[in-house]
């Protein structure tokens, strides 16, 4: 029996860090492509423009120590994405254990690098596992989280285009390719018209189909999602929550701003500027890649340029973040994930 289970827990190992050499090849793949084409529109040899050098190179380049504050103000930002998830589910009777919250969590960052918007998935799944809480609830509290943090980037962008408006609205006006927003509202304009005649369709027929198997079945999922999307109306301690959500945010905005200290050229930028630089940051990140790669390097090197970084010092600081909190951060954590929680959870079985 105990050589069974060791080499169970070896062949666990090997396939988590199968898994984990698997999304950082695809990332890797997905990085040199896009700095490939970054060389390519600023004039730089092939045989000068390699990843692997560039990145070690940035890194040659970087004070460790504002790093190192980097780190700590992303690890204080997801315990309090952490506690303020667990208030959700609080609302809902249960108290999870924070290791397994947190660790879903670091989970579902790590499963976005390789497929990009599974991490609510994922999160919500491993806790639930691990905690034997129904999956449909978890999810809702997932779904409230996000929403909070839709609202948050909201205000982030209000209180950037207050602050820096000519800036930025000098950017939009000059930039062509905002104007294939166009276009996508078009497509988000037909698939909402599509939605309203399943919708009229599925009244007309809804005798026949509430008396489905399958209807039951989504009836009980939608129930219990709902449930978990109700929990922000019975949260116990509103302040506390509406605190961790600052914080969160403020931590991310913080990430950027101790940046510019471990990077030469841009140690004499603003707080304001930070702020600006942030948000395009955040606009990356939702792009759907895996972590914002690429988009997020775009859109960093393409503010700072608005306040006089040369693009090159602006790309090497935008993967100095990336590579240390979504790659390096990100990944470490995640697979810590995938090796602790059944370790932790063994009792479950």
């Amino acid at each position: 029996m105990l050589l069974k289970n060791t080499l169970l827990n070896i062949a666990k190992a090997g396939l988590f860090i199968g898994f984990g050499t698997i999304i950082l090849y695809l990332l890797y793949q997905k990085q040199s492509a896009d700095y490939q084409l970054y060389c390519n529109s600023h004039n730089i040899p092939a045989a000068s423009c390699s990843l692997v050098q560039k990145i070690l190179t940035d890194f040659r380049n970087t004070n460790f120590f504002w790093i190192g504050m980097v780190i700590i103000a992303f690890m204080i930002s997801n315990i309090s994405r952490t506690i303020r998830w667990f208030m959700l589910i609080n609302s809902l009777g249960y108290q999870p254990k924070f290791f397994n919250g947190f660790f879903s969590i670091m989970l579902g960052y790590f499963a976005n690098l390789g497929f990009p918007r599974i991490g609510e998935v994922i999160r919500a799944g491993t806790l639930s596992r691990y905690e034997r809480i129904p999956t449909e609830q978890v999810f809702g509290t997932v779904v409230v989280d996000r929403l909070m943090d839709l609202l948050a980037l909201a205000c982030v962008m209000v209180l950037g285009f207050l602050l820096e408006f000519d800036t930025l609205w000098t950017y939009v006006v000059k930039n062509p390719n905002l104007n294939q927003l166009a276009s996508k509202f078009n497509l988000l304009s037909i698939g909402l018209l599509g939605l309203l005649v399943l919708a009229f369709v599925t009244w007309i027929f809804r005798k026949q189909l509430a008396q489905s198997k399958l209807a039951q079945k989504v009836k009980g999922l939608i129930v219990g999602f709902g449930e978990g999307i109700q929990t922000i109306r019975r949260l116990k301690r509103p302040g506390w929550f509406i605190f961790h959500s600052i914080n969160i945010w403020f931590m991310y905005y913080l990430m950027t701003y101790l940046a510019f200290f471990a990077f030469a050229p841009t140690t004499h930028l603003t707080p304001v500027v930070a702020l600006v630089v942030f948000l395009f940051g955040a606009l990356g990140i939702v792009i759907p890649s895996p972590g914002g790669m690429g988009a997020y390097q775009g859109l960093v090197t393409t503010a700072l340029a608005l306040y006089g970084i040369d693009p090159n010092d602006g790309f090497s600081l935008s993967n100095i973040l990336f590579f240390t909190i979504q790659i390096g951060c990100n990944t470490f954590f995640g697979i810590l994930a995938l090796i602790l929680l059944p370790i932790y959870n063994r009792k479950l079985g």
